[in-house]
Parts: structure tokens; C-alpha cells; sequence
């Protein structure tokens, strides 16, 4: 039963997702900024959402590919997904919110139309893979995609 309820969950949030553009992932450590794509440590939002990358040739790596905000903006994604590393580890710091306040960003079609999606860092970054980390993961997508 809690299979099957996830994977209405998933199809749910993907039917959410289609035809809203591409999305690139990025994880902020304070003023650092990583971006991950389908073959990286965070794949399954675009594999199992039907993302399309923004960028198809990011490195595939634990730690995602070191960027910059100039990457983001030519990149100009549709939809923005934040990780914000210092959350998950509780750590003092500038903030996801804060690092990406930047006029370069708030070029992307994201920012504009305000499709700029933090995830709950604990759950992305510390207990992804687990069921109910997972279920608030598409829970965050259902809100910010789906009206009511």
C-alpha cells in the first residue's frame, strides 16, 4: 500500500511537472553554489519527474559541479530547484534564500515567474532515498505546481 500510494504520488506530481520547461538543481553551501544533473546524486528529480535539464553536460559527481551565478543565468531555467546544504546540517550561514537574492538570477525565467522550488534540506540531502523524505519531496513540487 505505501508503494503504490508513492507511486501516485510520483505520477501525480509528474502529470504537475509537464510542459513546465526545463529545471536545473542546485545545492548552496553558504555563498558556494553546485548544480546536479540526471546522472548526479540528486537524478531522480529529473529522471523520475520528466525533467529536462537546463544544462545537459553537468558533471556527474557526489558533489555536484562547482558554478557560479553567470552559469545559472545562461543556463535560464524554467523551474529552479534549491537545496540549501547549511539547513540540512545545521550549520550558521548565508542562507539558499540569501546566496541566490542576486541580480544575475533574477534574470532566469525561474525567478521571474517565481518557480524557484526549496526543497527541505534534511530530506533531499540527509535522508533522501527514505519513503517519507521522498513523500515530502513531491509534496514541495504538489505546492508549488498544483493550485489548492
Amino acid at each position: 500500500a505505501l508503494e503504490a500510494a508513492f507511486k501516485d504520488k510520483l505520477a501525480h506530481t509528474k502529470s504537475a511537472l509537464d510542459g513546465k520547461g526545463t529545471a536545473l538543481i542546485v545545492l548552496t553551501n553558504g555563498p558556494k553554489i553546485s548544480a546536479y544533473g540526471a546522472g548526479g546524486r540528486f537524478g531522480w528529480l529529473h529522471t523520475k519527474l520528466g525533467l529536462e535539464g537546463a544544462v545537459q553536460e553537468v558533471e556527474k559527481s557526489t558533489h555536484g559541479e562547482a558554478i557560479s551565478f553567470e552559469f545559472i543565468k545562461e543556463a535560464n531555467p524554467d523551474i529552479l530547484i534549491v537545496i540549501d546544504r547549511l539547513a540540512a546540517v545545521g550549520r550558521p550561514g548565508e542562507s539558499a534564500a540569501t546566496t541566490l537574492d542576486n541580480p544575475l538570477i533574477a534574470e532566469t525565467t525561474a525567478w521571474k515567474k517565481g518557480d524557484v522550488v526549496y526543497l527541505n534540506a534534511a530530506d533531499i540531502y540527509i535522508a533522501g532515498g527514505g519513503i517519507q523524505s521522498m513523500n515530502r519531496t513531491l509534496d514541495a513540487f504538489l505546492s508549488a505546481f498544483t493550485a489548492g
